[in-house]
């Protein structure tokens, strides 16, 4: 492993030891600007960002076999097109969605979501429950194949993290939104078999991978609040997410081969995630991103109120189109006070926007750059 490997890893556990005034990761939450920057000749296509940007190796390694913003079905619903209506079509998906799209363009786009697979209980049972098999013959082979990999990270000392779409998430995938608020009312015991059934899948899961390496990290992908607050009320959230996030977060625990390893918890939401943070904070989440700042999110504040949560994002991609002196005001308004006090990794509060000159951007990355040495 060369220096800078070693240190960037270093870097990381700073980070999760939220070690006061140490240098910060260097790292972004993603691109959507690189077609233009491609088609202006300032990057080439399929060109590393982490090099021409600076950005520090991963000092982290994501197990991620359990679903993102959709289920992690084994077997995945068949993709096909269902209805043409000319310049757009009508997609079945993996998470068996319909969703409206560009013709030919499903991919780096928001459709229309049209219907989701679970409608009722019959649905549920029949269609997609027993796509969630923890034990399926692919996921098996997915893991033989991600293994070696995983072994080598943890040699090398990085954070091993096991990521999972949340609950909200995962009951949105199967729902959608609008009917997923009228079944917790009217069938709340469907609600619970769905989430007894992503216990089940997320426990066994993570059961086999701790048969090979402990965990330092659980991320749940859970897009919880909308942009003044959570899309459930607090209640619901403690009966039909938390019992089953407690339970397992118990027993990762109980599985690590080193019992004093500290397990992080990570939530992962859109907008005003500060309305959730004394919420979440009751079952143990002790990390939370990427701070939404269109949504009243400060990370300065935040970290005045949370001095222990560990943050990434909470930077504003728009003032990335906005200036080289709007960029400069936000950066020296953040990076200092947040270095000083640790557990802070810079990023945008979303992928950097279309709009984004790459002089700009560049600008940006050299300031940032100032706080990572």
């Amino acid at each position: 492993m060369d220096d800078k490997k070693r240190r960037d890893i270093a870097k990381c556990r700073d980070f999760y030891l939220q070690k006061p005034d140490a240098p910060l990761v260097m790292r972004e939450f993603g691109w959507y600007t690189l077609d233009r920057w491609e088609k202006e000749g300032h990057i080439r296509h399929g060109e590393d960002m982490r090099a021409l940007f600076g950005l520090d190796e991963p000092g982290n390694f994501s197990v991620q076999e359990l679903g993102w913003c959709e289920a992690a079905f084994d077997p995945c619903f068949e993709v096909k097109v269902v209805e043409d209506r000319g310049d757009y079509e009508v997609v079945q998906d993996v998470a068996g969605r319909k969703v409206l799209c560009f013709k030919g363009r499903r991919n780096g786009f928001m459709p229309e979501y049209l219907d989701h697979p679970v409608k009722d209980r019959k649905t549920w049972e029949e269609d997609v429950k027993w796509r969630l098999d923890p034990h399926s013959k692919g996921r098996a082979e997915r893991f033989k194949k991600t293994l070696p990999a995983v072994l080598e990270a943890v040699s090398e000392g990085k954070i091993i993290t096991e990521k999972s779409i949340g609950g909200y998430m995962f009951l949105r995938s199967l729902m959608g939104p609008e009917k997923l608020l009228y079944t917790f009312y009217d069938d709340p015991e469907l609600i619970h078999d769905c989430m007894r059934t992503w216990l089940a899948l997320a426990d066994a899961v993570i059961a086999e991978h701790q048969k090979y390496f402990d965990i330092d990290e659980l991320f749940i992908a859970e897009d919880i609040c909308y942009n003044v607050s959570s899309l459930i009320s607090h209640d619901m959230i403690r009966q039909f997410l938390f019992p089953y996030y407690a339970q397992l977060l118990e027993n990762i625990r109980k599985r690590q081969k080193d019992k004093g390893r500290k397990l992080y918890f990570q939530v992962d939401t859109d907008g005003a995630a500060r309305t959730v943070i004394d919420l979440y904070k009751e079952i143990g989440m002790n990390f939370m991103s990427p701070f939404e700042v269109a949504a009243g999110n400060d990370v300065v504040e935040l970290r005045k109120k949370y001095p222990d949560l560990l943050m990434t994002g909470g930077f504003d991609k728009r003032i990335l189109f906005t200036g080289k002196e709007a960029i400069d005001r936000e950066v020296d308004r953040i990076m200092p006070f947040m270095r000083k006090y640790g557990g802070y990794i810079p990023t945008c509060d979303h992928g950097v926007p279309e709009e984004v000159s790459f002089e700009n951007y560049v600008h940006f990355r050299k300031r940032l750059k100032e706080f990572s040495e």
